[in-house]
């Protein structure tokens, strides 16, 4: 199974003001295990980031004017995302934008909803969580997951905390001892950021030997003796 933990981040908050996206990171997942296959570009918006967005994840103007266009970067992105289901915490705002950037698009493209299945992780916190707060910040402390890291917002970053909540979220294992943590330079450049990627090994499989099968077969034997109608059977 396929899936695309997503984020992004934009000029502002409503697109019918004409705000755009400036940042779009994305985290592979296949068969619930973090790969190294993400996507993740910062995008000129051609117009100005509002004073509030900026406040929250710190990308400016001047950092966007050489960005390529989201033009330039459609097809690469519609490719990697195709098929795959997107995880995305409030996804209404995300898909919204998305869609608002592939309807300004002289060439006709498909809608998100054309390519991919959507889950909306704050829709599924709500359900678990009723009346507590359910932002990325409050689930990762509720799960005990380290976004110490994350003084301001950054799509790329905040799609792999997410990756990581949705796999405790919904019971799978992630940080604990079963991988290898590696930290390099942001793709910002001279801002000095520094970001974890999580590289994860194959999980190990050990194989019993015909003693071991023999010793299994003769527990189960006993287990059956002791009840007259084992579950397993």
């Amino acid at each position: 199974m396929r899936q695309i933990v997503l984020d992004t981040e934009t000029t502002g908050l409503e697109t019918s003001q004409g705000h755009r996206i400036i940042e779009i990171g994305c985290v592979e997942l296949i068969d619930r295990r973090v790969t190294d296959n993400h996507w993740h570009h910062y995008i000129n918006p051609q117009r100005e980031v509002d004073a509030g967005a900026f406040e929250v994840h710190g990308i400016s103007n001047e950092f966007l004017q050489d960005k390529p266009l989201f033009e330039e970067l459609v097809d690469d992105f519609l490719h990697y995302i195709e098929g795959a289901e997107l995880v995305i915490h409030n996804a209404s705002f995300d898909v919204g934008f998305l869609n608002h950037e592939i309807n300004l698009l002289a060439e006709e493209k498909p809608a998100i909803a054309g390519l991919c299945e959507v889950l909306d992780t704050l829709v599924m916190a709500r359900q678990k969580h009723p009346g507590q707060k359910n932002n990325l910040d409050a689930l990762c402390k509720r799960y005990e997951i380290d976004n110490s890291h994350r003084s301001v917002h950054g799509a790329l970053l905040d799609a792999r905390i997410l990756a990581d909540v949705y796999l405790v979220m919904t019971g799978g294992q992630t940080l604990l001892g079963l991988e290898q943590v590696e930290t390099h330079s942001d793709e910002i450049g001279d801002s000095g950021c520094t970001t974890q990627v999580a590289r994860h090994g194959a999980l190990p499989i050990w194989r019993g030997d015909a003693g071991s099968e023999e010793a299994h077969e003769a527990y189960l034997a006993f287990l059956r003796e002791q009840s007259d109608a084992p579950v397993w059977q």
